[in-house]
């Protein structure tokens, strides 16, 4: 059955928020903030009168970087992100395509990857392409919220209404009270609501957000602030018996201990977290910097738990 024209635009307006829903809202905050992101580790202006990198300088090095190495699946994230910032949706979509080529089993790769597509194709629509992208990320990680709320909106463009709408309830029960887009996906659901005669006041009056997080997704911080583990029973009883610039030198040679073995064996992305913890307790913040690239090195290939190290870092102040 064809959709009305007025119907239409409501299925569009859904699209335009998710547009901003999980990617925009939340977006220039990564690329600002999280060093691990290639955006953040180009060349900056030396004093705070001086601009940062635009977006098309971003793209530039990426691109470059990829000529070089072709198979560092978070380097053509970020050059997706920064191709959709700019409105090139299909450049966008080709890089993610081959973001999940090399990572697979990431979840925001697919979730990107789907975003993409839809925002390449008319803006009417949820293409099945999109749509098959947005499964693959739910098979990796059942929260992913942004595939949520599109694979809603594909119901609400085909015309159950209501499967929607629940689908959309059930994604503001899991969204953060903190999270930017929260109002959105009341807003929406209100205005599809509204369109369609469907009453959600009640609904809507009782939804409870899920406990705010302060924008952080992934259990990074925590491992950021938990307690580091210390030195053992005989290293604290020798350091406490040493004058305290012996200590300190003592603390350090520990924290490059931890460094070492992270140089032989990186695949252990609490390892790095406590490093660069470490480092910052320790007041070296080039060092900590240092730490954090490494480590996003070691998981170029693993966008969750390079999601986790760049959090931690971003919640360390790095």
């Amino acid at each position: 059955m064809a959709k009305s024209a007025s119907s239409m635009n409501i299925s569009r307006i859904a699209l335009i928020i998710a547009a901003l829903l999980v990617v925009g809202a939340v977006a220039v905050k990564a690329y600002r903030s999280m060093n691990g992101d290639e955006a953040a580790s180009m060349p900056v202006a030396g004093t705070e009168n001086e601009a940062a990198p635009s977006v098309d300088e971003v793209i530039a090095g990426l691109e470059k970087k990829l000529q070089e190495n072709p198979d560092d699946a978070e380097s053509w994230r970020m050059l997706g992100w920064s191709y959709f910032e700019t409105q090139k949706f299909a450049e966008s979509a080709t890089a993610m395509k081959r973001a999940t080529t090399l990572d697979p089993e990431n979840p925001e790769y697919w979730s990107m990857l789907g975003e993409a597509l839809v925002m390449a194709s008319d803006g009417q629509q949820v293409p099945p392409d999109a749509a098959a992208a947005f499964r693959n990320a739910l098979k990796h990680d059942a929260k992913d919220a942004r595939a949520r709320y599109f694979l809603a909106v594909q119901k609400d463009i085909s015309g159950d209404h209501k499967g929607a709408i629940n689908d959309w309830f059930a994604l503001l029960a899991d969204t953060p009270a903190d999270a930017p887009y929260a109002a959105d996906i009341r807003r929406v659901i209100g205005q599809v609501a509204e369109k369609e005669g469907i009453d959600v006041a009640a609904r809507l009056a009782r939804a409870t957000p899920a406990a705010p997080t302060g924008g952080i997704t992934t259990d990074g911080p925590a491992v950021a602030t938990a307690a580091i583990p210390g030195p053992s029973r005989e290293q604290m009883k020798d350091a406490a018996a040493l004058p305290p610039g012996q200590q300190e030198a003592m603390i350090a040679n520990m924290v490059d201990g931890l460094d070492k073995r992270l140089q032989a064996n990186p695949n252990d992305a609490n390892g790095w977290i406590m490093l660069i913890r470490s480092r910052m307790q320790l007041g070296q913040t080039v060092q900590a910097k240092q730490a954090l690239d490494r480590g996003l090195q070691a998981f170029k290939n693993d966008g969750a738990e390079a999601k986790r190290i760049r959090e931690a870092a971003a919640a360390l102040g790095v």
